[in-house]
């Protein structure tokens, strides 16, 4: 399904600054972008008073189906997605069973396709046992590969520096993006150890179980693998100063690296753990206030190129209650992402520009879908999302689309608020309500 619109009279938001402009999409790509844009036969908007901005891509999110979509599913996961204002997800590996060969790459999105409000793209893991498999996933359709260094949901054991190079220069080869949840894995396990045996159970000592310099480390080989091979390495979840430093270093040198964090490091410091406990256990954790700093310095630099939610649901049981080793890490975050980030712009953080670059044109280029996806121009989808700057909003956990609704944003208040998103010319929410049917499509990385 693809829809016929004209937007008139909105304020559109581009990397490159913002202007009144119509938007003419037919039959669900961008035709034309220009004033005063007629057309018969056509449904018109009229976006006066709105920002347009582009569909939100978010690179980063774990809708858990399939295998454990008691946690979340993909109709649900896919609702709450198109509910903020996101249009394009791209899904981690990290199901029952992972997704590890073509063939489980083929019926995972057998699976999940016809449960898709939005459209989506679909991660391969890495492990030493499937190292040559990668290129038939990525013929299959992968959107790129995640890289577990530290542990995480589904217990995914971290690649040796021999598999790591040979995926490197297979990234090389074929261009594709190399994804790194980049902590040391065996520096995790020493210090998570160490804080047990002081008997510390509480949220506030959970960042010490994994400190900077787990994150630190890796950062630091990946980028060294990145340079030597020319391969693709894309730091996901940033959250230290000293990682921030190392990817401006090797900016600096050419290396193709990128950086993504997360609104959870930007809006939140390890202090968070004495008010919501292990709500806001993560991987990494919370970090310092300097991190935070960091963090925030190196979006308006150029150096974060990308913010993605980490959605990573939970059942309330798994999070709350007993010590904080038992809680399960991650929390809900695709559809607050936008919202979280378009406040911060209202609010004078960073420009309102850095929007559309972040959360939208960054990652399509870095995952192969620019410019079909993450950008306002002809030739595009016609993926928009359309918010009223003037009003106010709160963010009410029982509103939320996700199965599990737990998060730490729960009655904030925060300026902006989404009036539609659009998928391929159709209205698929319409204030804060799905509007249409299930029609989100599997998308493919352009193969260079």
């Amino acid at each position: 399904m693809s829809g016929d619109l004209l937007v008139k009279n909105g304020v559109v938001v581009t990397p490159n600054g913002s202007q009144k402009l119509d938007i003419l999409i037919i039959n669900g790509v961008i035709e034309a972008l220009g004033r005063d844009l007629q057309r018969n036969n056509v449904e018109v908007l009229d976006a006066k008073g709105l920002l347009v901005f582009p569909g939100i891509v978010d690179e980063h999110v774990h809708m858990r189906d399939p295998g454990l979509t008691y946690k979340e599913d993909f109709e649900t996961g896919t609702t709450a997605a198109a509910a903020g204002g996101v249009t394009t997800i791209l899904d981690m590996p990290n199901t029952l069973p992972p997704v590890d060969s073509f063939r489980r790459l083929k019926e995972k999105r057998r699976l999940i396709e016809s449960k898709a409000y939005v459209d989506f793209g679909l991660y391969g893991v890495l492990h030493d046992s499937n190292i040559d498999e990668l290129e038939e996933m990525w013929n299959e359709g992968a959107v790129g590969f995640k890289v577990f260094l530290g542990p995480t949901t589904g217990d995914i054991p971290p690649p040796i520096d021999k598999t790591l190079i040979k995926a490197f220069e297979k990234s090389a080869v074929h261009g594709f993006t190399l994804a790194f949840h980049a902590e040391n894995y065996s520096l995790v396990e020493y210090y998570t150890e160490k804080i047990k045996k002081m008997g510390w159970n509480g949220p506030e000592s959970y960042p010490d179980s994994r400190p900077s310099i787990c994150e630190e480390e890796a950062v630091s080989r990946i980028l060294i693998y990145a340079r030597k091979t020319g391969g693709k390495a894309l730091i996901v979840h940033t959250s230290t100063i000293e990682a921030v430093s190392l990817i401006k270093e090797a900016k600096m040198k050419n290396v193709k690296a990128y950086c993504e964090t997360c609104p959870q490091y930007l809006l939140m410091d390890r202090k968070a753990y004495r008010t919501f406990g292990s709500l806001v256990k993560i991987n990494p954790p919370l970090r310092e206030e300097a991190d935070q700093k960091a963090l925030w310095s190196g979006l308006r630099e150029g150096i974060v190129d990308t913010i993605g939610s980490d959605h990573a649901p939970h059942t309330n049981e798994e999070k709350i209650g007993g010590n904080v080793w038992e809680a399960a890490a991650g929390f809900i975050g695709v559809e607050t992402l936008f919202p979280l980030m378009l406040d911060s712009a209202l609010k004078g953080l960073l420009p309102i520009e850095k929007i559309p670059l972040l959360l939208s044109e960054n990652p399509a280029r870095i995952f192969g879908i620019y410019p079909k996806k993450g950008c306002i121009t002809v030739g595009a989808d016609g993926d928009l999302v359309i918010v009223d700057p003037s009003q106010e909003d709160i963010i009410k956990s029982e509103k939320l689309h996700s199965k599990h609704k737990l998060t730490p944003y729960n009655n904030m208040k925060i300026k902006g608020s989404i009036r539609y998103t659009i998928l391929r010319g159709v209205k698929i929410v319409e204030d804060g309500e799905i509007v249409k049917q299930k029609m989100g499509r599997f998308i493919k990385p352009i193969l260079k």
